[in-house]
């Protein structure tokens, strides 16, 4: 037995020229607009001060102005202790029952007095530290927080420790952000380029 089969006809089909143009726009269609005109994104940077001590309240102060002034956006979520130094000056105890007003005597607010975590010697050591820079040029820590603010650095206070405190956001200084919770601090912190805890 045979088995014949049948020759089908085939089909030719012409292959389209190669345009590098049409290769190229195939490539970024569905680029974002910012992508396409060669504009950049601003690095973002957020800082998380806990630490209300001047050893680490400067530290903080001097990242996110220099960060600032080098074009980087900068956050800078301020929570438990970190908090006091920005309450105004002239608030001298905060907080609605004892134990928070106590908790103020304990650790005065405002950035005129904060302490040393270590070699603090009832005061001592801060003194110290202004006199030698004061001597050296360095700026202050209140230089260096208007100067932050100055360069557009957005200090977002906690809203927890707000309340654990007993501090109300008209006791905090001028240019503070919107009190804030843990969950936008997580979500501004994974938008951003780099975040450092100080």
């Amino acid at each position: 037995m045979t088995v014949q089969t049948e020759a089908r006809p085939t089909e030719t089909r012409p292959v389209p020229a190669m345009d590098p143009l049409a290769e190229a726009i195939a490539d970024v269609e569905g680029l974002p607009e910012a992508a396409l005109s060669g504009a950049t994104r601003t690095k973002a940077l957020v800082i998380v001060n806990w630490s209300g001590e001047f050893d680490r309240v400067l530290p903080m102060l001097i990242l996110s102005s220099t960060a600032a002034a080098s074009g980087v956006q900068c956050k800078v979520f301020v929570t438990f202790w970190g908090l006091l130094p920005f309450v105004r000056d002239g608030v001298r105890i905060t907080g609605e029952n004892w134990m928070q007003k106590m908790l103020a005597a304990m650790q005065r607010p405002g950035i005129d007095h904060v302490k040393l975590s270590k070699m603090n010697f009832l005061g001592m050591g801060p003194w110290m530290i202004r006199r030698l820079s004061r001597q050296y040029h360095v700026a202050s820590a209140r230089e260096l927080l208007e100067a932050a603010q100055a360069l557009g650095v957005e200090f977002v206070p906690c809203q927890m420790t707000m309340d654990l405190l007993g501090i109300r956001r008209d006791q905090l200084i001028d240019g503070m952000g919107e009190p804030a919770g843990a969950a936008t601090a997580i979500e501004i912190m994974t938008e951003a380029d780099a975040s450092l805890f100080i």
